[in-house]
């Protein structure tokens, strides 16, 4: 293999650059020149993308983003989209391409590689960390520092004003990073797209918790697990505590990367790289019992990554 491509696709998550950098140098160390396409996948469809050198990636391991620009591209959904891909794949002759993005990013590149004979191969980061096949995806442990950080803050002035906090942070589908940041920070509560929780629920544990001296409380919720302003208005109602919102937001998603996310993706990066070279495409990268591994790519993206719900009931317990 001679020639191979990046691309980094979906929403950016720390340690992308990271990632880049691993596969640039890894790649170059076995003779292969690399091309970056920019803004996604609408690079790959325009042909638009720069060479990578060792050089040239000197000076981003930590950095957050992606050097490269990401896009989301509804066009790349069509057949029309992924034939274009391909030809461009053709084209310039790239014979290996490796994708850096979450689900999302995977269940294109599936498309992708019907398409094309270029072999494909997955590098997982998204702060979602909802990526099956492997326990941890870049950016991951960032976005939970960073949202624990904000947390504990919070917390301060939580107990300094007796009031609860109910703090959104990011996962429109998904709650891992809302239960490990709600774990680690000691959230009273914790709401997860996952689980329907109801109001009464909610009202009977911040009861519970008045009656045990708690006169604040730090209420964890996922993005997409219901309106934080509703679960406001019924908290003052029922329970009479005065409420007040923070929403984390996008800084969740910048920053510098962890040592633990810049560590998975240089492992990750040297590994795709190296089934590239050994001719193995449509596979992911990811992380198992600790060792770096590897999966059908198809089955990555056919498959839904289960919530761990034990740590959910340990939150609970914790937080009494």
């Amino acid at each position: 293999m001679k020639k191979i491509g990046i691309v980094t696709s979906g929403g950016d998550a720390p340690g992308i650059n990271a990632a880049i950098r691993a596969i640039v140098r890894t790649a170059y160390s076995m003779n292969m020149e690399v091309a970056g396409f920019q803004r996604g996948w609408e690079g790959v469809m325009s042909n638009d993308s720069r060479p990578l050198t060792p050089r040239s990636v000197g000076g981003i391991l930590q950095l957050g983003g992606t050097i490269l620009h990401t896009h989301r591209s509804p066009q790349f959904e069509t057949k029309r989209g992924v034939r274009k891909a391909a030809k461009t794949l053709s084209h310039t002759k790239v014979e290996g391409l490796v994708v850096i993005g979450g689900d999302g990013s995977f269940r294109g590149a599936c498309d992708l590689s019907k398409e094309s004979n270029t072999l494909i191969v997955g590098v997982p980061a998204t702060i979602d960390n909802d990526v099956y096949g492997t326990d941890e995806t870049i950016g991951f442990d960032t976005a939970v520092n960073t949202a624990l950080a904000e947390i504990d803050k919070i917390r301060d002035t939580a107990i300094s004003h007796e009031r609860t906090f109910i703090v959104e942070v990011m996962g429109r589908k998904r709650g891992f990073l809302a239960l490990t940041a709600g774990l680690t920070s000691g959230a009273e509560i914790i709401i997860v797209p996952e689980i329907k929780t109801k109001m009464e629920t909610v009202a009977q544990t911040m009861r519970e918790n008045q009656k045990k001296g708690k006169r604040s409380s730090i209420i964890v919720k996922a993005e997409g697990a219901g309106d934080a302003r509703t679960l406001a208005k019924e908290i003052k109602k029922r329970v009479g505590s005065e409420v007040r919102i923070s929403v984390l937001g996008y800084a969740q998603r910048g920053g510098s990367p962890t040592a633990r996310s810049r560590l998975l993706a240089s492992l990750f990066g040297n590994k795709a790289v190296e089934l590239l070279l050994k001719a193995r495409g449509d596979k992911i990268v990811g992380l198992q019992n600790g060792q770096i591994a590897t999966l059908d790519m198809e089955k990555s993206c056919s498959t839904t990554k289960p919530l761990d719900l034990n740590l959910l009931l340990l939150a609970n317990v914790l937080a009494t």
